[in-house]
């Protein structure tokens, strides 16, 4: 799925593209040995970064049709970028506006809801991801640098504040945005310290603070594999949110409902634009 982060790398080539669409002769800079136009500005983007910047307003367009994004939806997934991306997501947005950043967040929520639509998962989809959790268990926890620290966040979790409030805002690793869900790991995978503290609580057992290396841990076992029948569901949209993390899955998506979109394009230069992008996904 195409992130914001990775989708501003392409910012100043949509923001080209579209400013340069009506006025050719206009002059965007005078030097002492001539004018450039917004002509030709437009001619060197398109080259550059036409059949890309092309292919998602068309999607854009297109995925708009069939599907529909509110506002809020829009602005809750930006709260998930200002967090996850803290200074990263000021500086895109000082840099290249709020407008486009929506715009951006706009696309993805487009494709996604593109890709749950189109995107099927099967039983033996979900059957093969039960085997593969036997002697697994799935866990949380907030991993903090020292012990005043871990007893400070213990005793907010004992006072009644909920678990991954905490994580998001006490732990020091990547797990805090998902409310320091780590998944289902087995006991190789992990510190021996850390598996051993959490494979020894029971579903929904919260420890006390643990040492490792990497500092305080404090664990809170989650889940364990339980009947294949009680667990199917959950297994299932588990695994339709893996498929919706792979890219090639997401673009394949998208392109079944491209299929059936009517789309021309009248520019010479970009005529093969989908096709190449068609084949291309294909391979």
């Amino acid at each position: 799925m195409k992130k914001i982060a990775i989708a501003a790398i392409t910012a100043t080539s949509v923001l080209a593209l579209s400013a340069c669409s009506s006025g050719d002769n206009d002059v965007i800079a005078k030097t002492d040995a001539g004018n450039v136009t917004k002509g030709e500005l437009y001619t060197n983007m398109k080259k550059t970064a036409g059949a890309s910047v092309l292919t998602q307003l068309v999607q854009e367009k297109v995925l708009a049709k069939k599907y529909k994004v509110t506002d809020k939806e829009i602005d809750t997934k930006l709260k998930e970028y200002k967090t996850q991306l803290g200074d990263q997501y000021s500086s895109l947005k000082q840099q290249y506006g709020e407008d486009y950043l929506k715009d951006q967040v706009k696309y993805e929520l487009l494709a996604q809801k593109a890709a749950k639509d189109n995107i099927k998962v099967t039983d033996s989809d979900t059957k093969e991801y039960y085997d593969g959790l036997k002697g697994k268990i799935r866990a949380s926890h907030i991993l903090v640098a020292d012990k005043k620290t871990a007893d400070e966040v213990e005793k907010k979790l004992k006072k009644g504040e909920k678990f991954e409030t905490l994580a998001k805002e006490y732990s020091t690793d990547s797990s805090k945005d998902n409310g320091g869900d780590l998944g289902w790991f087995d006991k190789k995978s992990m510190d021996e310290t850390f598996s051993k503290a959490a494979f020894g609580l029971k579903v929904g057992q919260v420890s006390d603070p643990v040492k490792t290396k990497f500092g305080y841990h404090i664990i809170k076992k989650t889940e364990e594999r339980g009947k294949y029948d009680d667990m199917k569901k959950e297994l299932k949209e588990e695994v339709l949110k893996q498929k919706l993390n792979d890219n090639s899955a997401v673009q394949a998506a998208i392109q079944k409902v491209m299929k059936k979109a009517d789309v021309k394009v009248e520019d010479k230069d970009l005529k093969d634009t989908f096709n190449t992008s068609t084949s291309s996904e294909s391979k």
